[in-house]
């Protein structure tokens, strides 16, 4: 556990930082008003996840590798990372659409159906819970395994 003690704590920022995000998403009307907008601005949590990436194996690097560090141990590391965000991603989801903002899915269901996206049923389909838990871990795996290895190429040190 100590040996992972950096990862673990890097996915707990991350955790954090998802939903400090998204509470600024609510804020800023994206899943109310601005939802139309919702599916552009979301994405620009990316240039933060990939910078708390690079704060992680930075810090691994110089904490635990002494300052040099393979691009096979700064990969593995981020995986690490990854795996903890993807264990983390139902409680987030639920944090989300229990507590931050519960109307989001009833909200981007009537979003979906009256600009004529999707049918009802097939928006009351992809819009739950159990639909986000299971997208949610599925993309912190993948966004992680391809951030982590190129994320480890830069942070590499001989």
């Amino acid at each position: 556990m100590k040996k992972n003690s950096t990862e673990i704590k890097w996915g707990v920022i991350f955790f954090i930082s998802m939903l400090i995000w998204i509470g600024i998403e609510r804020a800023a009307g994206l899943h109310s008003t601005h939802i139309d907008k919702h599916a552009v601005y979301t994405n620009i949590f990316a240039i933060v996840a990939i910078a708390l990436y690079v704060f992680a194996l930075r810090e691994k690097r110089e904490k635990d590798y002494s300052g040099t560090m393979s691009w096979k141990q700064g990969f593995i590391s981020g995986l690490i990372i990854s795996v903890v965000v993807t264990v983390l991603s139902p409680l987030g989801q639920w944090i989300t659409h229990t507590i931050i903002t519960p109307d989001y899915f009833s909200n981007v269901i009537e979003y979906s159906v009256s600009s004529g996206k999707m049918t009802r049923e097939a928006a009351e389909q992809y819009f739950s819970l159990g639909g986000y838990v299971v997208q949610s871990m599925i993309g912190a795996l993948v966004m992680g395994v391809v951030t982590s290895a190129v994320v480890a190429l830069f942070v590499k040190k001989k």
